[in-house]
């Protein structure tokens, strides 16, 4: 979340930075609602000081005989004490409405993000590869899974509803294979990798910003725990209320989960397929830097990305979202896009940011430095799929298809696959 005290010294500037956003908040219900709790403070610092001058003196009312006078002073203490109770109470509900309000302000977006008020304005800043063209018709990956036996939507829906998957034999391998290959991929260039839960506590998905705001994104347990949307929610908790040693920066997590999403109000083509499903396979990457270093390690994390793309041989960009698509949390990001035919198109299947401040100040994750400063500071955190698994089998099927309805595999993945280069 944005600093309150940050937010009142510059409150033109966070007031044009939410509107780029296209987050109109309520400026006029901050800036009333922070004078509201000044005045109180400032009410109760004076009760307070009276409140003490007069207790002082109870003592010396009594030791010298002035019984009455003293009980005056007492019943004076009482009458400030209920008017500091009241104030405190008054005080409490400010405080309450104003981290209501700042919990539900977004980041602010870098000044390296283009401004923009929709996906149209994004800017694309490389290609890698070349779209596929075909000498037949290609046929979608919703019609490839089910033809070769290895997706099953009717029987998923049976199981569960609409929009989950049931992959069979070579489909649920290549699941397999994919998590693995992206896993060992990632290790090999300096993540560390974490097994974790998928089920979290409010405090988890309050650290990362997924609550208060989108509670209802999210599935939620009769005991008040929530399925994970994205291994980022536990990796970047994992350092909650912790200082880490700037020595030990940067840190670089990784971890496979299965991520779960209501989707609420997604329609049309998307809900097709593996493109946007309630429970999908990912692999996240992680990273905790210190301020000078964070927008570098975020083109790092980028790179990194790209690599498993680059390594799989599929065709992509790389676009800089603008401040009116960037997410809730962060400050600058970056989609990867990998081409699928079935759109003749690119269709996001990584996304990577720089959170800055924001989640660290939510969940209170510090570092210290000795030789640079005295007592901490917030860290920033960035995070990035690296890869969405089932997007990534949408994009190898209708990419690595053939004229008699066969799938290749890419060579990356034929060790995975225990030797099987072609499926169907």
């Amino acid at each position: 979340m944005l600093d309150s005290k940050f937010v009142r010294e510059n409150l033109e500037a966070v007031d044009a930075a939410m509107r780029s956003r296209g987050n109109f908040w309520d400026k006029d219900e901050f800036v009333s609602l922070d004078a509201a709790r000044r005045r109180v403070i400032g009410e109760l610092e004076t009760l307070q000081s009276q409140r003490n001058a007069t207790s002082k003196t109870i003592g010396e009312l009594m030791k010298t005989g002035l019984q009455q006078e003293a009980e005056a002073a007492k019943e004076q203490v009482r009458s400030i004490n209920a008017q500091i109770e009241q104030l405190e109470a008054e005080r409490a509900e400010a405080e309450n409405a104003l981290d209501a309000l700042v919990m539900a302000m977004p980041n602010l977006p870098s000044d390296t993000t283009p401004y923009g008020q929709s996906e149209n304005d994004n800017v694309e800043i490389r290609t890698w590869g070349s779209p596929t063209v075909f000498d037949f018709a290609p046929k979608a990956h919703w019609d490839l899974g089910p033809e070769l036996g290895i997706i099953d939507f009717e029987r998923a829906v049976k199981l569960a509803k609409s929009r989950f998957i049931l992959l069979a034999g070579l489909g649920a391998r290549l699941e397999r294979a994919i998590i693995n290959f992206m896993a060992d991929t990632h290790a090999a260039r300096g993540y560390k990798e974490w097994w974790c839960p998928i089920l979290g506590n409010a405090d988890t998905l309050t650290g990362t910003g997924n609550l208060p705001k989108f509670e209802d994104d999210l599935f939620k347990t009769t005991n008040g725990m929530y399925l994970i949307p994205t291994a980022e929610v536990m990796l970047t908790n994992i350092h909650r209320d912790e200082v880490l040693d700037a020595a030990a920066l940067p840190l670089h997590y990784c971890a496979f989960t299965p991520c779960f999403r209501e989707e609420a109000g997604s329609a049309g083509r998307d809900t097709r397929g593996l493109i946007r499903v309630h429970q999908f396979d990912k692999v996240e990457m992680v990273k905790f830097a210190t301020p000078e270093t964070s927008f570098d390690e975020l083109e790092g994390m980028v790179a990194d990305a790209e690599n498993i793309l680059q390594l799989l041989g599929l065709p992509y960009r790389v676009i800089s979202l603008c401040t009116g698509d960037i997410g809730f949390s962060a400050a600058k990001t970056y989609d990867l896009e990998v081409w699928l035919p079935s759109y003749n198109g690119y269709k996001e299947i990584s996304s990577c940011s720089n959170c800055t401040d924001f989640q660290a100040r939510r969940a209170n994750i510090k570092y210290r430095d000795a030789a640079a400063f005295k007592g901490t500071r917030l860290a920033h955190t960035l995070n990035g799929s690296g890869l969405a698994v089932g997007r990534t089998m949408a994009a190898i099927l209708e990419n690595y298809q053939q004229e008699d309805g066969s799938v290749l595999l890419p060579e990356v993945l034929v060790p995975y696959m225990g030797g099987i280069t072609r499926i169907g």
